[in-house]
């Protein structure tokens, strides 16, 4: 009879672990996504900013 292999099937667990885990925060980060639609969006830099004109009141 063959002897189990210990080594094999915690790297196994661990991949199952991992792959779990990075599941979960990649739906925590669609989740917050959703809710906040406006944090996507990126920043204007001050470049961008003076390449538009400035608005007067």
């Amino acid at each position: 009879m063959a002897k189990p292999n210990y080594a094999f099937a915690k790297h196994q667990r661990d991949l199952a672990k991992k792959k779990k885990k990075e599941e979960k925060r990649r739906l925590k980060a669609e989740a917050k996504l959703a809710q906040n639609p406006e944090a996507n969006q990126p920043l204007q830099t001050e470049e961008e900013n003076q390449d538009q004109p400035a608005e007067e009141s």
